[in-house]
């Protein structure tokens, strides 16, 4: 294993421990935004399921060219760009006292994070060898969640629900996480793919040759409805333990949840992938789709803490055989000069996570945070829609590869 661990480029630890970080930081405010929003601002549902919407409705309107341009004029320009933009934009959190600043804030938090994040996912692929991919990727998501197990205790003990203060601290570090990218991609620069040999495609090849894609399109309509039914993690379900009379402390509680979410991560990942590795790559997705869904219900159902705590460790199960594969699956279906571009596509499932904090502040609105059944089975419903796509493009990959079979030894 340490014999691995030695093979992963400089830049990919850099983007790994830099994803950990930021994570964490971002884990300290970010989620308790919609509490902020409600509590201080006194917004209504609609007005909170709105703004924290907004962010993923620029990063679905963006996360394509963020991709894209990146194959077009180098992974380089475009994380140093918008790793610093991003830094300037936590700052504007920190800085707003209106409703309205909240919401330019948030819409190019998301524009930041469309660009940053499939340039990165791009460049992990491009410096990392085939063998090696899958724990690449995963130590990637492993560090997210590494983030997110300190994020928001220390978010609920700096008053994230109540003030504005610890964006100042996630401006900071993502500052610090520039400047270390920018000595890194220096450093190392003679070792660095840069632009791929192949010369990237231009924008109407690009969104036609993804559009045509037999496999591709029926996982990103799939894995919209997954990102959908996460989505309400964060938003949906931190409004209604704020609201709901059968909780003490809900924001407290949610704190812990997310806490949990993150811990069990850590523990179940390893395993969990060891399991699937050798799995068709879909198969992870779809499991993962019905536990997210089953364990959404279960949310609606919960009158207590110990139900609830059930009910996150099984969303996290779910949630790691989503994400965990999902990057090695784009990684598989894409070609080599199309990865940023694919990277960037599929960040147009976040379009489930404009939709998760609208719909559930509607539910919120009409049937209110006393009836949890109401608000969490139509939830759990369309969630579960993302099943008969994910078979589709499952059934059509199989007939794909068997037409044109490579052999590729995935470790981990």
């Amino acid at each position: 294993m340490k014999h691995i661990l030695k093979q992963i480029h400089p830049l990919a630890w850099t983007i790994i421990i830099g994803t950990m970080f930021g994570r964490l930081v971002t884990s300290m405010s970010i989620p308790f935004l919609s509490i902020y929003l409600t509590r201080v601002l006194e917004a209504t549902p609609n007005q909170t399921g709105i703004t924290v919407a907004v962010s993923s409705l620029a990063g679905v309107l963006v996360s394509f060219y963020g991709g894209y341009i990146s194959d077009r004029i180098g992974r380089k320009i475009v994380m140093l760009v918008s790793v610093f933009s991003w830094a300037a934009v936590f700052f504007i959190f920190a800085a707003a006292e209106h409703l309205w600043v909240f919401f330019v804030a948030n819409t190019l938090n998301g524009l930041c994070r469309a660009v940053f994040e499939p340039t990165s996912r791009a460049l992990l692929s491009d410096i990392t060898s085939p063998q090696n991919k899958l724990l690449v990727f995963n130590l990637r998501y492993a560090a997210i969640n590494l983030g997110v197990v300190f994020g928001p205790i220390i978010g609920f003990q700096l008053g994230s629900s109540e003030s504005t203060f610890p964006f100042v601290i996630s401006g900071l570090v993502y500052i610090a996480y520039g400047l270390i990218l920018g000595l890194q991609f220096k450093l190392h620069h003679a070792n660095l793919p840069g632009r791929l040999e192949v010369i990237a495609p231009r924008l109407r090849e690009a969104l036609m040759t993804t559009g045509r894609d037999r496999v591709f399109l029926p996982v990103l309509i799939g894995t919209t409805f997954c990102v959908l039914g996460y989505g309400h993690f964060s938003s949906t379900l931190a409004q209604y333990l704020a609201r709901s009379p059968i909780f003490e402390n809900g924001s407290q509680m949610f704190s812990y949840m997310l806490s949990l979410n993150a811990i069990t991560v850590l523990i179940i990942q390893y395993p969990l992938v060891r399991t699937f590795r050798n799995a068709p790559p879909l198969v992870p997705l779809i499991l993962g789709n019905l536990l997210v869904a089953a364990s959404l219900l279960l949310f609606g159902l919960a009158e207590g803490i110990v139900l609830m705590m059930i009910s996150v460790i099984l969303f996290t199960v779910g949630e790691v055989l989503l994400f965990t594969m999902m990057d090695m699956l784009i990684d598989r279906i894409a070609k080599p000069e199309w990865k940023g571009t694919y990277f960037g596509t599929i960040g147009f499932n976040n379009i489930g996570n404009v939709a998760a904090p609208v719909i559930g502040g509607l539910l919120l609105s009409q049937f209110g945070a006393g009836n949890g059944l109401a608000v969490f089975i139509p939830i759990a419903i369309t969630t579960a829609l993302g099943v008969p796509f994910l078979l589709i493009a499952h059934k059509r990959l199989v007939s794909r590869e068997k037409q044109t079979p490579e052999s590729v030894h995935i470790g981990l």
